[in-house]
């Protein structure tokens, strides 16, 4: 014999009066709030997606919503544990996210100083770097018709004297020649990446850090795997040169842009590091 359960009516007019007064009293304000929340969580979810930490954030809202279903139907054990666990919950997450937190607020902070401080120099610097891409895309040009591999960084506003530091100090004027020759394939240098800081040729032979993403194509060499790796923890522009076709691919923001020409590789930097970066 089967027992009724009562079930509760949804009681379309409190609901539909509700809609209307939200809509009604809908003003500027809320849709500034609205822009400004989905910015921090499209942000977000690119940041910790782009870092492998998706599915670890995923979790931890996971038992978020398993402590409020426990608290709710009164999970009294189940409860106390989770309510533990979140007590302390800020404290792991800082720790598990140390390494993500830091290179966003040093993206964000050390880039905006930078842009303050260099706000005098900005003429000179557009004159600086228009001679930085037009010898690096000559370098390019040449590289890619030998199929002759190369890695090349491009600091923008996040310090790279770590970077450069693994490498040669060779601290000379970007020129394409002398690019050209410190990646020929029997140079002892030729393997690592030229980094380039302030407009001139600061290290040679350098190790970059490999891309953490899992969602990239298998068949990407270590030179592009480098790249993408860079990009993700600066702000630096990464150029690329396949020594198995020659292709030519430029790393930025977490994106890699694959076999581009010369002429796209030019409009990009300039689009990039002139026009956009506060040089102009």
């Amino acid at each position: 014999m089967y027992t009724d359960i009562p079930i509760k009516n949804f009681d379309f007019s409190t609901f539909w009066q509700s809609l209307c007064e939200v809509v009604c009293n809908f003003d500027l304000f809320d849709a500034i709030e609205i822009f400004i929340l989905t910015f921090i969580f499209f942000f977000t979810f690119r940041f910790l997606k782009a870092r492998k930490s998706l599915t670890l954030f995923i979790g931890i809202l996971l038992c978020l919503g398993l402590l409020a279903v426990s608290a709710h139907f009164e999970f009294k054990v189940l409860e106390s544990i989770l309510t533990g666990i979140a007590s302390s919950g800020v404290i792991v997450i800082l720790i598990i996210f140390q390494p993500e937190i830091r290179e966003a607020l040093d993206r964000v902070v050390n880039g905006s100083l930078t842009d303050i401080m260099s706000f005098g120099d900005r003429k000179k610097k557009r004159e600086l770097y228009h001679n930085v891409i037009e010898n690096v895309c000559a370098a390019v040009k040449e590289l890619s018709a030998e199929s002759t591999g190369a890695l090349i960084v491009i600091e923008r506003t996040t310090e790279l004297s770590d970077i450069a530091q693994t490498g040669i100090t060779i601290n000379a004027d970007c020129n394409a020649l002398l690019l050209r020759n410190l990646f020929y394939n029997k140079a002892p240098l030729h393997d690592g990446a030229i980094v380039i800081i302030e407009g001139k040729i600061a290290s040679a032979g350098c190790f970059l850090p490999l891309t953490r993403r899992s969602d990239i194509d298998p068949d990407l060499g270590t030179r592009h795997r480098a790249a993408l790796g860079m990009s993700e923890s600066s702000d630096a522009i990464i150029i690329v040169v396949s020594e198995e076709t020659g292709n030519i691919s430029v790393a930025h923001d977490f994106n890699l842009n694959r076999n581009i020409t010369v002429e796209e590789l030019h409009n990009y930097l300039t689009e990039k590091i002139i026009r956009t970066s506060g040089n102009n």
